[in-house]
């Protein structure tokens, strides 16, 4: 697999570019997902070949809605995985859910893994 970052519900689209700009050098595969592909394994989205998409009728895709931005990093590892993350730090474009795709998680839809965070978030940042 090749070393992808999916940016999932980046609505500022300054951002969003800035984000982009600040990884180019990189050369890291960036996908911004979009809310119809929420209910796809993450593991698919990032492109795992074990991991395949699936039909769900419209009806039943969730209509839940993310309030934060969500960064999956998949197939970036040791050096260049410190190294990403200093680059966004730098660039000054935060990213309050941060994940990277593991074996657990890859099966897992956006919404699954968002929530995921959100209760980690909360437990360590309690309001």
């Amino acid at each position: 697999m090749k070393p992808t970052i999916l940016l999932i519900n980046f609505q500022n689209q300054q951002k969003l570019r800035k984000l982009k700009m600040a990884l180019l050098p990189f050369k890291i595969r960036l996908k911004t997902i979009e809310p119809q592909d929420y209910s796809q394994p993450i593991g698919y989205l990032a492109g795992v070949k074990e991991v395949s998409q699936v039909q769900i009728p419209s009806a039943l895709i969730s209509q839940e809605q993310m309030e934060k931005e969500m960064l999956i990093l998949a197939g970036i590892t040791g050096n260049l995985f410190d190294q990403v993350l200093y680059t966004l730090r730098k660039a000054g474009t935060p990213v309050d859910y941060k994940a990277v795709l593991t074996e657990h998680n890859q099966n897992w839809n956006c919404m699954q893994l968002y929530k995921e965070l959100e209760k980690e978030h909360n437990m360590y940042h309690p309001s």
